[in-house]
């Protein structure tokens, strides 16, 4: 039987990041947003503007975290079902956790002026969304149903966000005022502007590493990085040493992995890193990567020693081949 160990470190470090996504989360919504009558993006926003209406229609206080909840729950369990994963259950959990600490949480305003309460709500929802994303999880909502529709049809959902957060901005201009309706612009601007601050994994890094112990290298990378390799033959100008330098494409995201991944085996190699502009082919996200550490049940030296000895038929046949056409 196979032991499970746990990397309590991760664990502690995860578990930090909820509860400061959770916190950041229900003191912009409280504390800058809701107060001042300015919107968050998606199904927040969404949320918020039902709160108001259930108060002014029907004059009925009902908090804006009982409406996350009522989206959340059969979001996550259908995420659940269709995707399944850490992300999923991190992710309905972190909304529900949201939903009862804003329910709790007293609505206090810390200021009276919708751009300030605009630009500061929303580069804290920008903030809570960049942690959870940048340690495995998300926020909930629209993330788990981007997740569902990605792994099912491999397509975005960026343009139905786009209408939602439209949705938002023209209901709050139509009934609160098309002031409010500015200051939310503002509002899902700087939250996107956090995200991209915050959350790196979408940038891509070329980097160079030179060093003595190659294959000692490339062994210990490809345990925990599915990553294409490329080996280039090199030589020190200077020492006139040989050396090896492999170039490999990841994300900003791996970045640390890699580097601690490469000094342990070879303490004094060189890195050099570069930015990528746009990588051309395929290049596995993290939930390919964990796909394809999963279904890989071959030892990885038995599996590149078959690839040798398939391209080396491959070569004999097309000398025969040849041999025969002269």
């Amino acid at each position: 039987m196979k032991k499970i160990t746990i990397n309590w470190r991760k664990v502690m470090l995860i578990s930090i990041m909820f509860l400061a996504s959770a916190i950041v989360q229900v003191l912009a919504l409280n504390a800058f947003l809701i107060p001042n009558k300015v919107f968050s993006g998606g199904f927040n926003g969404i949320a918020q503007l039902l709160s108001l209406f259930c108060i002014q229609f029907f004059h009925i206080d009902i908090q804006t975290g009982l409406f996350i909840m009522i989206f959340n729950i059969p979001i996550g369990i259908i995420g659940w079902k269709m995707i399944g994963g850490q992300f999923t259950i991190l992710s309905f959990l972190n909304s529900i956790f949201v939903s009862i600490l804003q329910i709790v949480t007293p609505t206090q305003a810390l200021t009276h002026e919708p751009l300030l309460a605009s630009l500061f709500g929303g580069l804290l929802i920008g903030v809570a969304i960049g942690l959870a994303m940048r340690y495995g999880f998300s926020t909930g909502g629209l993330d788990i149903v981007a997740m569902v529709v990605q792994k099912r049809t491999g397509k975005s959902i960026g343009a139905l966000m786009n209408v939602i957060n439209f949705f938002v901005v023209v209901i709050a201009g139509a009934f609160i005022g098309w002031q409010n309706a500015l200051f939310t612009l503002i509002g899902i601007y700087a939250t996107g502007r956090a995200v991209d601050a915050i959350y790196t994994g979408y940038q891509k890094l070329t980097a160079m590493i030179v060093t003595s112990k190659g294959d000692e290298v490339i062994t210990e990378l490809h345990k925990d990085l599915i990553r294409g390799i490329t080996i280039l033959p090199s030589k020190g100008a200077y020492t006139k040493r040989d050396s090896t330098t492999l170039m490999m494409v990841l994300s900003r995201y791996e970045l640390v992995e890699m580097q601690e991944i490469v000094h342990r085996a070879d303490p004094k190699a060189f890195i050099n890193l570069m930015s990528t502009v746009s990588v051309s082919g395929e290049f596995f996200d993290a939930d390919r990567q964990l796909q394809m550490k999963k279904a890989v049940t071959v030892p990885k030296m038995e599996t590149i020693n078959a690839q040798i000895e398939a391209e080396q038929q491959l070569e004999a046949q097309l000398e025969k081949i040849e041999e025969k056409s002269k």
